[in-house]
């Protein structure tokens, strides 16, 4: 809005693609986790078992990072309570002893299993409330926003 101030009280989040989007995430994340609670698993979680599970072969945390949109740490941080429980193996490179690669293990794909029944009972209410056209307009959107590269990086001053 022009003229406007970044402080004027509630027109920042009016304005700020950043707050909108980050508070619209935190609200799905909340309801697809509370849904997925029965079997153990947060969103983050699932969504790398599902890379995991639909890949060809091992991905390294660097590929998976990429992949989710995610920094190594924050995908470390949810990678190993899937480790601990057994859901995943993690096994450094035969190639490159600095790389480490993953897996879902027989009991990981059990899991994922599990979880997909929750999912589509959160993916159904979810599109219930917001309409199925329009979720699938969204996820086309935000799939296209977390692959812009311009994104990442700051402009030189």
């Amino acid at each position: 809005m022009p003229g406007m101030k970044a402080c004027d009280a509630g027109l920042f989040e009016m304005v700020c693609n950043a707050t909108a989007i980050r508070k619209a995430s935190r609200r799905i994340t909340q309801f697809y986790d509370s849904t997925l609670e029965p079997c153990g698993l947060r969103s983050t979680q699932l969504a790398i078992l599902s890379q995991l599970v639909g890949a060809a072969g091992p991905l390294t945390i660097g590929d998976l990072a990429k992949i989710l949109v995610i920094d190594r740490s924050a995908l470390g941080h949810n990678v190993r309570p899937l480790v601990r429980d057994g859901f995943v193996r993690l096994e450094t490179s035969s190639e490159d002893r600095r790389r480490s690669a993953m897996t879902a293990t027989r009991l990981g794909r059990a899991k994922w299993r599990e979880a997909q029944k929750l999912w589509q009972d959160a993916q159904s209410r979810f599109e219930a409330q917001v309409g199925s056209a329009k979720a699938a307009r969204l996820r086309k959107t935000l799939a296209s926003i977390a692959h812009l590269d311009d994104l990442t990086s700051t402009p030189d001053a």
